[in-house]
């Protein structure tokens, strides 16, 4: 197993990308902290998992959630090693003006300021136990390549493509590794929020049209990246901004 011996913590994870991560970590040997903001969601897949992965409800916008999620890691499992930023949220692909400040302000708070918060927790940690770690941002094609209608949402990608660059670099002696993921457009309960419209055969085409290998994203390509800059085999690996798009980007 290429996790064995190893603990993490993956945010967003009672569905969607963040399930399909922390699955795929704990098929790997991984012993896995499911934090999500829906309590019963994080319950569910944390019991589906087994193999003593815990279930941890908070909001990853407040440091004290988010220091409850990392303690969870060091009390139960002993030590952390990888965490995966994946919670995220946006606003409705509409017009720049249509965004209404308490909407901008949850989406930087759920997609930016969380960062902060996951790395005023885990680093200390991470220096603590002397053997570095891994942190995973979960980022998008948005921040590469973005979309009109999702400006706002657009920026906090771009702001985490960024602090993951200045992170690597600033950690680095600390062999703490921290890479992102950009997905592109995937099945998840964000899909109608990306798309502006009602999700239909038809729509969906219209958005497939854009990658070459003419399908939208799968948790499962997702978690197979995140097991790869988990592992030991990618430790020479840090400040990747890794798009797992279909050639969306190319």
């Amino acid at each position: 197993m290429r996790l064995q011996g190893k603990s993490a913590v993956i945010t967003g994870a009672g569905g969607g990308f963040g399930e399909g991560i922390a699955r795929r970590l704990a098929a790997e040997g991984a012993r896995v902290v499911i934090a999500d903001l829906d309590a019963a969601a994080a319950r569910r897949v944390a019991a589906s998992i087994g193999n003593g992965a815990v279930a941890v409800a908070g909001d990853v916008s407040r440091g004290a959630d988010v220091r409850t999620m990392i303690a969870a890691a060091t009390d139960r499992f002993g030590g952390l090693d990888i965490v995966v930023n994946n919670a995220g949220t946006t606003h409705r692909n509409q017009p720049i003006l249509d965004v209404d400040e308490a909407t901008f302000d949850r989406v930087f708070a759920v997609n930016v300021k969380s960062l902060y918060w996951t790395t005023q927790a885990a680093v200390p940690v991470f220096r603590a136990q002397g053997r570095g770690g891994s942190i995973i941002n979960i980022s998008s094609t948005a921040g590469i390549r973005p979309r009109p209608g999702l400006v706002w949402y657009n920026g906090t990608k771009g702001a985490m493509n960024t602090m993951t660059q200045c992170m690597a670099i600033e950690l680095a002696p600390d062999n703490i590794r921290v890479n992102a993921i950009c997905p592109v457009l995937g099945a998840t309960g964000l899909t109608e929020m990306f798309m502006g419209q009602p999700d239909s055969a038809e729509v969906r085409q219209k958005f497939m049209s854009t990658i070459p290998l003419g399908r939208m994203s799968q948790p499962s390509d997702i978690a197979n990246a995140c097991v790869w800059l988990a592992e030991d085999a990618s430790s020479f690996i840090t400040g990747v901004l890794l798009p797992v798009d279909g050639g969306r980007t190319a």
